[in-house]
């Protein structure tokens, strides 16, 4: 039995090995369509499964689903509808270490994010459980004597969820356990890099779903781009919330608004830290190994760029490749590895771009930048990457991620760091 078969069976999902792992559920996983991906272990390369994607049929019978869900959900109050998140929190509680695991194997982040991110989703539960008794609305004064107003907020109806690889199951439940205390059904297209942790959470669900007699709130719909498409122009969906690159966020929210829907919208970043002269370095230095390195530089959040005073620079330099020295990268689920893999062969070549396009621009690599050769990988998918620090690019495009870039400036005058944001 695989590894991954191996952790499906221990949450409850006894799928025969050698088939497609099913990538359309509700109450119940349907049967298996002819189209499917490969999901495969990130450091290796290898094959962990093939994942059935959603038919169209697929699809709208599960926004159909969705939708009928939606009247009776609407109308449970929301201090029970809450009791289907708590049930949720504590089998995420109860299998956090398998969850886990399963995060580390198929997107390669190392053992500790991998937990991280399913406290991530207990936390989220925990916070929704509460709100569910907090949906309170205004009481208005009135001209009128012995009246008064009242605000009352309604449930918006089925929500489209579409989430990146980069946290393959929190994001899906910081938008799913509000969702639902709120009273909206959820239809969740995850991202064809990280099918197989989708349908364990699924798995989970319908177990929940069950415990506290709810039926089609929650519901799985496995695809890739052409799918994110259809669910942003679908008028069935008052609200599509997606997690993604800038460049499909635009194209997301241009076709929302051209139905006059509702987005909510989580995109990429270009994020700086500031060095000044005066600054801790110690502190610094933690920091920003931290912002670039974690997730292997896959985070919306993942520190690309420093601007650092030219008096601090050679100082912060040398004490970055001491700390990037000691970065230990691998089998992410390896006792004392640091750096995982890049997620995909397409993602090590934009690495290998990045760059390149920025030593072009007169960049100098300190340190890093490298593919590293693992035993046991082909020359293609060697996905572990040492990640780049590189000073002073010129002024024109950045290297995108995952790269750290360093810009030095001279200042006559500046504000005192302790009060710098």
């Amino acid at each position: 039995m695989s590894e991954l078969h191996a952790i499906l069976r221990r949450l409850g999902l006894d799928f025969a090995a050698g088939t497609p792992l099913p990538g359309a559920a509700s109450d119940r996983f349907l049967p298996a369509s002819s189209e499917v991906v490969t999901t495969e272990d990130p450091s290796t390369g290898a094959r962990l499964a093939d994942v059935a994607l959603a038919s169209s049929a697929d699809y709208d019978a599960l926004v159909d689903a969705a939708r009928a869900a939606f009247p009776a959900w609407r109308d449970t109050p929301a201090p029970k509808r809450g009791a289907l998140v708590r049930r949720l929190g504590e089998l995420f509680r109860e299998h956090k270490a398998d969850l886990g695991e399963l995060i580390s194997l198929e997107v390669g982040k190392i053992r500790s994010e991998g937990e991280g991110e399913v406290q991530e989703m207990i936390d989220v539960c925990e916070l929704a459980v509460g709100l569910s008794r907090q949906l309170t609305g205004l009481t208005i004064a009135s001209e009128r004597a012995s009246h008064r107003m009242m605000e009352q907020w309604h449930p918006l109806g089925p929500v489209a969820i579409v989430t990146a690889f980069n946290f393959p199951m929190a994001v899906w439940a910081w938008n799913a356990a509000l969702a639902l205390v709120c009273g909206d059904p959820c239809v969740w297209k995850p991202s064809p890099l990280a099918p197989a942790t989708a349908i364990a959470l699924q798995g989970l669900c319908q177990r929940a779903m069950a415990d506290v007699g709810a039926s089609g709130v929650l519901n799985l719909a496995v695809g890739g781009a052409e799918l994110g498409r259809r669910m942003a122009e679908d008028p069935r969906f008052p609200l599509v919330s997606f997690t993604g690159s800038v460049r499909a966020g635009r194209d997301v929210a241009a076709r929302v608004a051209g139905r006059f829907g509702r987005s909510l919208l989580e995109l990429g970043g270009n994020n700086a830290i500031i060095v000044l002269d005066d600054a801790n370095l110690d502190l610094a230095v933690r920091a920003i190994t931290f912002g670039a390195v974690g997730t292997a530089g896959q985070r919306c959040t993942t520190t690309r760029r420093l601007f650092v005073q030219r008096g601090v620079l050679p100082a912060l330099l040398e004490r970055l490749k001491r700390a990037y020295a000691k970065i230990s990268s691998g089998d992410p689920r390896a006792p004392g590895v640091l750096l995982g893999p890049l997620v995909s062969a397409a993602a090590v070549r934009s690495f290998e771009q990045a760059v390149a396009a920025a030593v072009a621009q007169s960049g100098e690599i300190v340190t890093g930048g490298k593919v590293v050769a693992r035993p046991g990988t082909s020359s293609s998918r060697r996905s572990c990457a040492r990640r780049a620090t590189i000073a002073s690019p010129s002024r024109g495009k950045r290297p995108s991620r995952p790269s750290c870039t360093c810009s030095r400036w001279r200042a006559s005058t500046r504000p005192s760091a302790s009060t710098t944001r």
